[in-house]
């Protein structure tokens, strides 16, 4: 384990910075675990809500499956699909939704890979630096925010916090009724504390940002505390290595057999990543 980290050469950080999300940048090396604790330690404990997102490719943007196309007619097909999900799924699902809880449909399909307006994060930054960790063909990104930069107060004595759907329906609802078009004075993108109603997203200690229709892509324009570090794709495989030692895998946090058996194989060298 390195204990001292080291910091990218200019030149590199010029290249990766143009690269990745819009926001603030941190220049150091991640090369071992021990690295990427001590960025985020200071950090995660200061008291302060912090939430984390790991992209495999530095280049991903900070926007939901369904708003990333360009074509505004792709938007609108990929929003639509929550319709069929609800009326295909239902009865193969053990405890549905019911037709009016929106959010938590939105929810399920969000956890099944369907195109929502959510984007995952989570509360745990090594969970975060797993999924950054993937396809060591490309050079990766943690993203750290914030979330009460984007739970605007409605009132002068209302405190900010992060949107709860339980607390704050009136509040969500509508974002809910959103269609693919983006406007300079929509609706900001809000922080939620979504229903750990599934061992995954328990697992992998889930949270969602809801993106609303001024801005589809998040940036430190809308919170100011977004943050990403780079991470170089020479280190991936040994990052991988430590965070197995430590507990994060895909058997621990995918709990399904699909991804047990996967875990397996990559563990007795049977395939790889």
């Amino acid at each position: 384990m390195s204990t001292t980290a080291r910091h990218l050469s200019t030149a590199l950080a010029k290249q990766l910075r143009a690269k990745g999300p819009k926001c603030k940048m941190l220049t150091v090396e991640v090369s071992a675990l021990g690295d990427y604790v001590a960025v985020f330690a200071k950090m995660t404990g200061g008291g302060s809500p912090y939430w984390f997102r790991g992209h495999a490719d530095i280049r991903y943007h900070l926007a939901p499956s369904a708003l990333r196309f360009k074509d505004q007619s792709k938007r609108q097909c990929a929003l639509n699909i929550l319709a069929d999900f609800k009326r295909l799924t239902e009865l193969k699902l053990h405890k549905p939704p019911a037709s009016h809880e929106e959010l938590r449909w939105i929810q399920l399909a969000q956890h099944y890979g369907l195109p929502t307006r959510l984007l995952d994060w989570t509360l745990n930054p090594a969970v975060a630096l797993y999924f950054a960790c993937h396809d060591p063909s490309v050079d990766g990104a943690v993203i750290s925010l914030n979330p009460l930069d984007l739970s605007c107060p409605s009132g002068p004595k209302t405190r900010r916090h992060i949107l709860d759907p339980n607390k704050d329906g009136k509040s969500i609802q509508p974002y809910l009724a959103l269609g693919p078009h983006e406007r300079s004075r929509g609706l900001r993108t809000i922080a939620l504390h979504p229903t750990w109603n599934s061992e995954r997203i328990t697992q992998q200690q889930g949270a969602f940002t809801f993106h609303g229709s001024r801005s589809f892509e998040l940036t430190s324009r809308q919170a100011p505390s977004l943050t990403f570090l780079p991470l170089l794709r020479q280190h991936k495989r040994r990052l991988l290595a430590e965070l197995d030692c430590i507990g994060v895998s895909e058997m621990s946090l995918f709990p399904e057999p699909a991804h047990i058996c996967n875990y397996l194989k990559i563990r007795n060298c049977l395939t790889t990543l």
